[in-house]
């Protein structure tokens, strides 16, 4: 199996048990990534790690160089990413320290950087089903396997924050039947499709955003406190949920890319073209 990316969402920077562990810079056409990346071994197979929001946690869900982090991942030789990410639950029978594996998405955010393409060069990628359904399977049986509360399915409302939810906005995001809400996936799901890498999230619910009667509006505190018991079975999962993910990928997105590039090869600029090789390679010479 190739190479498999973590990317850790707040409260989860380092993973336990990492063997022969090496940190490795790299650089992409797009800036630095959101921190150095972390090479070893994880249940017998390859990882590269990654904290989404630098190792102390110094960079807003808007500030996040999606482009960089998802393309460092490319090279690093990665066609699989495991994101971790800390949600709010929209629905009652989602209770915080419950983990959910989505397959949809709701776009809530402005104006962020969510394309290696642009410049000279158009794309078209299909996103109709965002996360890669093999891995979202292979890591529901992990959870179950460890024990973990885990709801398969559901849509992850993305907004822009770092603000919490206004009370309409989250009945709103309730009556359209959402599931979960975060800052930082959906970027993250798109580049890895363009770059025919598969992702799938574990999304650890913290609490019920603000729209739950019954229950304390959202604070950073409440977040902490159950993302520290939360990180730890998305760990267990993990360690588990590697070795269940199939050795070949029969996955659309292996292929995302096969017939999404629209713009001739003679009319791509030369700059382009080299800046993202590592990407359209097989498809444009």
């Amino acid at each position: 199996m190739s190479r498999i990316g973590i990317i850790g969402g707040s409260g989860l920077y380092d993973i336990e048990g990492i063997k022969d562990v090496e940190r490795v810079e790299v650089d992409t056409p797009f800036g630095k990534p959101s921190d150095n990346f972390t090479l070893g071994k994880l249940a017998g197979h390859e990882v590269v790690f990654l904290p989404r929001h630098g190792s102390g946690h110094t960079i807003l869900p808007s500030e996040l160089p999606f482009r960089a982090n998802i393309y460092g991942m490319k090279k690093l030789g990665v066609e699989r990413i495991i994101a971790v990410s800390a949600v709010g639950s929209l629905k009652e029978e989602i209770r915080p320290l419950d983990i959910v594996i989505p397959d949809q998405f709701f776009d809530r955010t402005k104006a962020r950087e969510s394309t290696f393409f642009g410049g000279g060069i158009v794309a078209h990628v299909g996103f109709a089903d965002p996360f890669c359904a093999a891995m979202g399977d292979a890591l529901h049986r992990a959870a179950k396997q460890v024990g973990a509360r885990v709801h398969r399915g559901g849509t992850y409302v993305c907004m822009e924050g770092p603000q919490f939810s206004t009370r309409a906005e989250s009945h709103v995001y309730r009556q359209l039947g959402a599931s979960v809400i975060g800052m930082t996936n959906l970027q993250e799901a798109k580049l890895a499709r363009e770059a025919e890498i598969c992702y799938a999230t574990l999304a650890l619910s913290t609490d019920y955003d603000c729209w739950h009667v019954g229950e304390e509006d959202v604070t950073v505190e409440m977040i902490i406190g159950n993302l520290k018991k939360n990180v730890e079975t998305a760990k267990k999962i993990i360690k588990v949920g590697i070795p269940e993910l199939p050795m070949v990928r029969k996955c659309p997105c292996a292929t995302a890319l096969k017939d999404a590039i629209v713009t001739r090869p003679d009319a791509i600029p030369e700059k382009r073209k080299k800046e993202l090789e590592l990407i359209i390679g097989k498809y444009v010479k």
